[in-house]
């Protein structure tokens, strides 16, 4: 089962690169990030013609979350629990269940940037933190496969950056956000790529600006965290760096797993 995160920055802005990436990868289930626009306004269709299964978390112009799977979804969870008055739509989450396998519960996430920081932003940041935290544990209690993959907005340690020193201080590099990031994954998760490879460079996102990607100026960003129970069934993992190089792209490119 190849599960996959992607923040699209625009899901209907960038569509054609999008669909392009969907139909060579063919990913068994993809978490969306960034899509900015409503439920009603996600292109549902063209996914459903790919045989995808469509769950949508939106918000007009900012933010938004979808998570689409070619097997069965249940259980859908809109909405990242323990805040009512949280309104960002950030987290999705649900049960998918192949027909030959077993399932896997897979979260798609769009944590806060967080900058300025300190500040308002920041201190929102560090509380969806602290609910992501309290998420994963009580998903850990129920010791089935599941995936917590998205747009973290942490750079967790210095091979993820191609300049520690520029970015320390920033709300995706700060002592206070590597720390909430380390409570999360010392509930007993495991980061996919850091599986694999646990120096390598492996950036995922790369700014707009200043020719961040003609000079290899990146980031890694863009996580997926596995459960015990999944972390057993890991059979590989990547990141499509070449989708940052095509026409109208992403500022961000998508990250994958591998489970048997």
């Amino acid at each position: 089962m190849k599960i996959a995160t992607f923040n699209v920055n625009s899901i209907n802005a960038r569509l054609p690169r999008i669909l392009e990436w969907f139909d060579a990868s063919a990913p068994d289930v993809a978490v969306l990030q960034e899509i900015k626009c409503i439920d009603e306004k996600f292109p549902a269709l063209e996914f459903e013609d790919r045989g995808y299964n469509v769950a949508v978390h939106g918000q007009k112009t900012y933010n938004g979350v979808a998570l689409l799977s070619k097997h069965p979804i249940e259980d859908v969870v809109r909405g990242l629990p323990g805040d009512k008055t949280d309104e960002q739509a950030r987290y999705i989450e649900a049960l998918v269940t192949p027909d030959a396998a077993a399932p896997v519960r897979v979260g798609g996430l769009y944590l806060p940037n967080g900058n300025p920081a300190p500040g308002p932003k920041y201190d929102y940041k560090l509380k969806w933190m602290a609910r992501l935290k309290k998420r994963a544990a009580k998903l850990l209690e129920n010791e089935e496969a599941f995936v917590l993959a998205g747009d973290y907005n942490v750079i967790p340690q210095a091979e993820d950056t191609h300049d520690p020193k520029a970015w320390w201080g920033d709300a995706l590099y700060r002592e206070e956000t590597l720390a909430a990031f380390r409570e999360i994954a010392n509930l007993g998760l495991t980061d996919a790529l850091r599986q694999h490879d646990p120096i390598g460079v492996h950036y995922t996102f790369w700014d707009y600006q200043r020719g961040a990607w003609e000079k290899d100026h990146g980031i890694r960003i863009d996580h997926l965290l596995l459960s015990p129970q999944a972390a057993d069934r890991f059979r590989n993992t990547g990141v499509d760096r070449r989708e940052r190089g095509k026409e109208k792209p992403s500022d961000h490119v998508p990250v994958w797993v591998e489970l048997a």
